[in-house]
């Protein structure tokens, strides 16, 4: 994988201890650990509401010291943008098209060397969303990878990462898990998270 913003030496050690600095300064509380020996992962980013979304997660992912990639509208990957969203870990989705993109990540995750977890909102968008997008599941399960439960609740101003969920390849049942744990949080506009 290319060079990040988590992975440049030097920068990375300083962000990780700034990023704790900022975070709790605005008051917020980490919970959770990447479980032990989870060197690649799909992690949920949820609830997916606001454009604070992102450095929240980007914060969060410092402090916790995880090296994330994430996926993110085309849009915002355009001109004079695309070279600081590429290094601060993301990858460009153009919803308009139809392509592999399961595919294409899970092979991604699978021969990535060292540690690699993708962030993914199910929610695919911050406007309200009735139906999570499955891509997060089905990536994981191709990739033979857990899927972490991270949240960012701005009703506590609590962020941090849940279980580990490895997919047994029932996607009701698996949802129906996964929606739960997320059922308590509450997104920055808390309106639009609706799970169903």
């Amino acid at each position: 994988m290319r060079l990040t913003i988590f992975t440049t030496p030097l920068l990375s050690p300083l962000l990780k201890r700034f990023s704790r600095w900022i975070l709790h300064l605005a008051g917020w509380k980490l919970l959770g650990e990447m479980p032990r020996n989870t060197p690649k992962s799909v992690i949920i980013a949820a609830p997916h509401t606001s454009n604070w979304d992102l450095p929240y997660t980007l914060l969060v992912a410092f402090a916790l010291e995880l090296n994330i990639h994430w996926m993110g509208k085309i849009q915002i990957f355009r001109f004079p943008f695309k070279g600081v969203m590429c290094w601060l870990g993301g990858i460009a989705v153009d919803r308009s098209k139809s392509s592999n993109t399961v595919s294409a990540s899970a092979q991604a995750l699978r021969q990535a060397e060292g540690e690699l977890h993708l962030v993914i909102p199910p929610e695919g968008t911050r406007a309200q969303s009735r139906q999570w997008k499955t891509g997060f599941y089905y990536i994981a399960l191709e990739a033979q990878v857990p899927i972490v439960l991270g949240f960012l609740d701005f009703g506590s101003k609590t962020s941090g990462l849940g279980p580990a969920f490895v997919p047994t390849g029932d996607l009701d049942a698996d949802m129906a898990v996964i929606k739960n744990f997320y059922a308590p949080f509450c997104g920055k506009n808390a309106a639009q998270f609706v799970l169903e």
